[in-house]
């Protein structure tokens, strides 16, 4: 008996919907680079890109649990000499890209190569609660009701 590879010809992509509204983000942020990867297939082959298309949708409206909201901090760098850069996840929350928060989340979960960038590719996060891709027919995934510590209180 052989070891099954799936060849990218062989891949079913599906188009999968999730509202985010009281979700918590690391909660959610994995289960979206679970279904980015293809993970929760029968298929799955690590070197090949055979997850979902994952549309997320009031990424404005996650949770952060705990005091992380005031006092997680996200990092960059200019280039420049002592060009470090922080803002705190509330700063984000509030400003004019919130969707920023979810998209870093599952960036973090993905492997960091050409397959990562990829994957990513397959994630589109919007702020607001309407997205441009109901030609897809995108079906809709509940994550509160798979776990009730999916929703923040």
């Amino acid at each position: 008996m052989k070891t099954f590879s799936a060849k990218p010809a062989d891949i079913q992509k599906k188009w999968v919907v999730i509202d985010a509204s009281g979700l918590v983000v690391g909660r959610l942020a994995t289960i979206i680079a679970t279904r980015l990867k293809g993970k929760h297939k029968p298929i799955y082959t690590p070197h090949v890109d055979c997850g979902d298309n994952i549309v997320v949708i009031n990424a404005d409206k996650v949770v952060l649990t705990g005091r992380k909201r005031d006092d997680k901090v996200y990092y960059h760098h200019t280039g420049f000499p002592g060009g470090i850069k922080e803002r705190t996840a509330k700063f984000i929350l509030e400003g004019r890209f919130p969707e920023r928060v979810v998209e870093k989340a599952v960036e973090r979960m993905l492997a960091r190569g050409p397959l990562g960038r990829k994957l990513m590719g397959n994630l589109r996060v919007y702020k607001g609660a309407t997205h441009p891709h109901e030609a897809q027919q995108p079906e809709t995934l509940d994550v509160a009701a798979l776990n009730r510590k999916n929703v923040g209180n």
